[in-house]
């Protein structure tokens, strides 16, 4: 039976082709991180997102042979960026998908399609078609998981988990603070409930999703971290830190903290899509280097 291709579901959230990606996307980095900067994990926060485009999900294509998920071409938050994946074996495809990606999930400036500068195939296919290489790169960044993983907190403060139970108002605030927003973050009902989608994922650990919490009871710093058993490595996203508790070592500790706590569930390594020095600085390395390509809109 020839490879067929058609479209995501309409339907949000944790419907059975989400599920279905989810393990595609697992089980291409299971014995080797064949897609360091874009696994499982990364499509379980876009799906929870607040910021997410759920009503361009559809156009997300899906290549199927004989009912298994082999290619993927989709969008993180919205059209315009494009991620494509193919199954070991079916490398033909990307041809296919980055054509249907430049019809179907550029926006009305075109479409930007992120390269493994390693994948030299690929790059001359996108050549071909009209894209070029941008100045703009993802990048990710791996620490092994030792025992000597180390950090401190000053006294009055300490780490919790969401299993511990979780106020989601802090937790709302100290994302809003950490991603640098000004003035307080807004508090409706609705802006609460975007917080609890976003920890909603089934694939959430409550054991792993951290945050050190001040005397006063402040979140000060939080990690989310994501791990499915038997995976060798699990993945940090988010990592915010408030303003007027940074340089501190919260950061740290919190990160090192979740790392720890994975490795103790069977991981070997944390990866994080950053290149940012404070990574580098705790035993973060980098790997993994993709190139923004642009195209202009195909009409």
């Amino acid at each position: 039976m020839p490879v067929r291709m058609r479209n995501y579901t309409s339907e949000p959230l944790f419907s059975d082709d989400y599920k279905k990606v989810r393990e595609f996307l697992r089980e291409l980095n299971r014995t080797r991180l064949e897609y360091p900067g874009f696994s499982w994990s990364r499509w379980e926060w876009m799906t929870t997102h607040s910021m997410l485009d759920r009503s361009a999900l559809n156009r997300i294509g899906i290549w199927e042979d004989n009912g298994r998920i082999v290619g993927l071409a989709t969008y993180e938050s919205c059209p315009g960026d494009a991620y494509i994946f193919s199954a070991p074996g079916y490398e033909s495809l990307k041809y296919e998908m980055l054509e249907y990606s430049r019809f179907v999930l550029a926006n009305e400036k075109g479409l930007r399609v992120i390269i493994d500068n390693n994948d030299r195939a690929l790059q001359q296919t996108a050549a071909k078609m009209g894209f070029r290489a941008s100045t703009e790169q993802e990048n990710t960044a791996l620490i092994d998981i030792r025992d000597d993983l180390a950090y401190s907190l000053p006294d009055g403060y300490r780490i919790i988990s969401m299993a511990d139970g979780w106020d989601y108002y802090r937790y709302n605030e100290v994302m809003w603070r950490g991603f640098n927003h000004k003035g307080l973050p807004p508090c409706t009902p609705e802006d609460i409930g975007g917080r609890r989608q976003m920890l909603s994922s089934p694939m959430i650990n409550p054991e792993i999703v951290l945050a050190v919490v001040a005397p006063n009871g402040r979140y000060v710093s939080h990690c989310g971290m994501w791990y499915a058993p038997g995976d060798s490595y699990a993945f940090v996203e988010p990592v915010a830190t408030d303003p007027d508790y940074r340089l501190m070592g919260f950061g740290r500790a919190v990160v090192l903290e979740a790392v720890k706590r994975c490795g103790r569930m069977g991981a070997r390594i944390a990866l994080v899509g950053s290149s940012q020095q404070f990574y580098y600085s705790i035993g973060f390395y980098p790997i993994y280097t993709g190139t923004w390509w642009v195209s202009p809109r195909c009409r």
